[in-house]
């Protein structure tokens, strides 16, 4: 394919300035030169019913049913159900976050400009066929690989190669999918497309429901390390007890070996786990924010510093040109030298290729106004956050220049002066002016500059843009306020200007720092100002990476938002990148997370819906190593003693009815805005072992009082096998209470249904006969409810203990 693909490349070459016909577009098609991958979101539908069904629990499920089904006790094998049951559930709901990502990327993804027939057109990149003639300008994804024809441009190839630093490539230089454009434009002709493209290729070998960097993943694998090495002896002493030991016969010995092991296998953790977070992604969805990485829904959980952009989270993007001024104020309006600045300000946004949203306002605003640009001869001065200005060079040595006042202007003069009283009200200040003769020429090349190397313009006039508030803004921001999550506003603009706005946002207090300052301080004095500040400006892309790392070593929990190429590198560096949609296809492509509707205000829901699903994974933690712990208390002091088991497979089955399995899928999918803290293993350890260890001490202490012995007919010991299970259920029970707290009324409703559950199959006589409990001694059953009753106080008198304690340490 990859010889035929460049042969068929090396007959391609389109006029890089009419682009291929729709006949050959079409013939392309035919040929399947066209740029569809065959990797989907995540995992195939095979992959996925693979690896929800060919499970090590429904292996060990799978053999401990079919035994159990070779002694003829049908409802004994009833937990073989859980094989079924666990497949699908696993199976619905991934298709489900599948199906919603593959909805979500296809609006989401980057739409490259083409040339065809001498038109441009925006069309969706799984479009783009061989010999395509693409336009690239800054911020655009590459998205194939290609060889740039004409115009020249520097490229980021770090997701590619790991090197920050940006790549000049001009007419002939290949360029790769995965880059992205820093600064400049092009139009380049695609070479390689679909899978034989670079980045599709890199793409193939990593899975996007992976969920290998998580957190609370490897915390649940680390305890089922655990328990699969306590499985192992545990299951082979309690095979030799119940076949060999226990005196009772071949058909009682299996069931009651398959009753002692089944319990042991938390077969719902990992389950439920997928669950929430595959819920998560559906109901994120809902909100139009595509999830790029699973783990990102943990992350959010955890975020306690949101950095986020002044210019399209706090403010709208669109902005509107409000007027000229003089360097004195004064309006620079109704006189010919003033006509003059506007139409050479239009004529030199004219001549670039290259406008972003503050340009595109500006010229709308002189168009409104009636002002006709000049055609100029030059070059373009690309816009850049590293120098804060863009221009055109024209041929007669002369350069226009526009950008940040403070970076333009001279410190102290009048400009300068008027450019700060004006930011200061919250406006958005330019300024424009020319250099002349030498002056101009030295411009030309950007590659060194930098804000500190920028040129002075001595006579300019100020470009001045209102700036809208996001009507959301505020109740965004009080919300993080009520969460205590920090919030940095990190900007390009001028610190006081941002400062001005945000203070229309929220009631907390202030500190602006001008990011300029930062420039050569050691990290601990760099860390000192981070901390301090809330408010900064005239911030470089380099520097919003340093100040994620410097977060980081506060140990800081960082959400990075943004929507500029200049945003690339921190979105990287963060915990979690979040980019809007309207975004550069650039920062959508490096996100975790892209909001779709480029609201701000979802990134509330966002956070709060991690939140939720690691919560609620750690309550459903809980309930299944309680029972593991329990089970294998009980199997082993049984196993040791050379005594049956008090259960059988059916009686563990329902215990999971109404104690773990459908109150952990309900808690798993509850509200739970508590922000996770670390020690996931240690907390949830610390009620799972002492509550196990309590029922599995008290059940088998009260069996073996209770047991009657081998010799005595088997309607014997399953009644005092239905009262230790009667005890069981009782302080299950007391535990699912904890875990739900705090309570609330559909808990109490949950919990409350979850007894009525219990009781009918104790006390309706068919359903009771079905699942084998014998109820007819009373004072057995009393005894039961008693040891019960006495095994749950204490349980809360240990949790009690533990709260106090894990209080005082946290």
């Amino acid at each position: 394919m990859a010889h035929a693909s460049e042969q068929a490349s090396a007959e391609v070459q389109a006029d890089p300035s009419r682009g291929l016909t729709a006949a050959e577009v079409e013939e392309r098609k035919q040929r399947g030169e066209v740029n569809a991958q065959s990797r989907g979101t995540g995992r195939s539908v095979a992959q996925i019913l693979r690896a929800n069904i060919f499970t090590r629990v429904n292996a060990i499920l799978g053999v401990l049913c079919a035994i159990v089904l070779s002694t003829g006790s049908v409802i004994n094998a009833a937990f073989g159900l859980l094989i079924i049951a666990n497949s699908a559930v696993g199976v619905i709901q991934e298709l489900r976050a599948k199906k919603t990502l593959d909805k979500l990327r296809i609006v989401g993804e980057s739409e490259p400009t083409v040339i065809r027939d001498g038109e441009e057109k925006t069309i969706p990149q799984h479009e783009v066929v061989l010999g395509d003639i693409i336009k690239l300008r800054s911020g655009d994804e590459v998205v194939v690989d290609g060889t740039v024809v004409a115009g020249s441009l520097r490229v980021d190839e770090s997701q590619l190669t790991g090197e920050a630093d940006a790549v000049s490539k001009g007419e002939g230089d290949e360029i790769l999918s995965g880059s992205f454009v820093n600064e400049g434009s092009a139009v380049f002709r695609a070479d390689k497309v679909g899978d034989e493209a670079y980045a599709a290729r890199l793409a193939s070998q990593a899975s996007e429901f992976s969920l290998t960097d998580s957190v609370l993943m490897n915390g649940i694998n680390s305890i089922l390390k655990v328990i699969t090495w306590l499985l192992i002896p545990t299951g082979i002493l309690t095979i030799w007890t119940q076949l060999v030991r226990s005196d009772t016969g071949l058909r009682e010995s299996i069931l009651s070996m398959a009753a002692a092991i089944v319990p042991m296998v938390p077969e719902g953790l990992v389950l439920m786990t997928s669950i929430a977070f595959a819920a998560g992604v559906i109901r994120l969805g809902k909100y139009k924010a595509l999830v790029n990485e699973l783990v990102a829904i943990e992350g959010l959980a955890r975020v306690d510093t949101v950095c986020t952009d002044k210019t399209g989270t706090l403010t709208t993007n669109e902005m509107e040109l409000d007027s000229i001024v003089a360097a004195d104020g004064s309006p620079a309006d109704g006189s010919e030298e003033d006509e003059t600045w506007a139409r050479n300000l239009a004529s030199m946004l004219n001549a670039q290729d290259d406008l972003n949203d503050t340009a595109r306002s500006i010229v709308a605003g002189l168009r409104e106004r009636g002002v006709e640009p000049e055609q100029w001869q030059g070059h373009e001065i690309p816009f850049n956050s590293r120098y804060k200005f863009s221009g055109f060079a024209c041929s007669d040595a002369t350069a226009w220049i526009m950008g940040a006042p403070d970076v333009l202007l001279r410190e102290g003069g009048r400009a300068a002066e008027t450019a700060k009283d004006l930011g200061d009200q919250g406006l958005r200040i330019l300024v424009f002016g020319k250099l002349e003769g030498a002056d101009g020429e030295a411009w030309a090349n950007t590659d060194d500059l930098s804000m500190d190397s920028a040129p002075q313009l001595n006579e300019p006039v100020l470009v001045v843009l209102r700036q809208q508030l996001r009507s959301d803004a505020r109740e965004t921001l009080a919300y993080f306020d009520e969460q205590n999550v920090d919030i940095k506003v990190i900007s390009g603009d001028n610190s006081d200007s941002v400062a001005a706005v945000a203070r229309k946002a929220t009631d907390r207090d202030l500190v602006a720092v001008d990011a300029r300052t930062l420039n050569g301080l050691d990290d601990e004095a760099f860390d000192a100002e981070i901390k301090r500040g809330n408010v900064f400006g005239r911030v470089s892309p380099e520097q919003k990476q340093q100040m994620v790392e410097s977060l980081h070593r506060q140990n800081r929990t960082v959400a990075m938002t943004g929507d500029g190429v200049n945003d690339v590198l921190a979105l990287k560096k963060a915990d979690i990148g979040v980019a809007m949609g309207s975004g550069a296809p650039a920062t959508r492509s490096v996100a975790q997370l892209v909001l779709l509707t480029n609201k701000f205000s979802a990134l509330p829901r966002v956070v709060a819906e991690g939140r939720r699903v690691i919560g609620n994974i750690e309550r459903v933690a809980h309930l299944f190593l309680t029972k593991t712990v329990y089970s294998v208390v009980l199997a082993l002091v049984v196993a040791v003693l050379g005594i049956s088991f008090p259960f059988q497979p059916i009686h563990v089955t329902i215990t999971g009815w109404f104690t773990i399995g459908i109150p952990a899928f309900i808690l798993s999918l509850a509200p739970n805005t508590e922000r996770p803290r670390d020690g996931f293993v240690r907390r949830v350890l610390s009620l799972a072992i002492p509550s196990g260890v309590l029922i599995g001490g008290i059940c088998v202490t009260m069996w073996i009082i209770i047991y009657p012995g081998a010799e005595v007919p088997e309607i014997q010991r399953q009644q005092a096998g239905t009262a230790v299970l009667l005890a069981l259920i009782v302080m299950g029970l007391w535990v699912l209470g904890i875990v739900a707290r705090p309570l609330n009324w559909w808990k109490v409703l949950l919990l409350a249904g979850c007894v009525g559950g219990y009781l009918v199959i104790f006390l309706v006589p068919p359903l009771r006969e079905l699942l084998i409990l014998h109820t007819g001694n009373l004072k057995l059953m009393l005894t039961g409810l008693a040891v019960g009753a006495g095994g749950a106080v204490l349980i809360e008198v240990v949790h009690q203990i533990a709260a106090r304690r894990q209080a005082a340490v946290s």
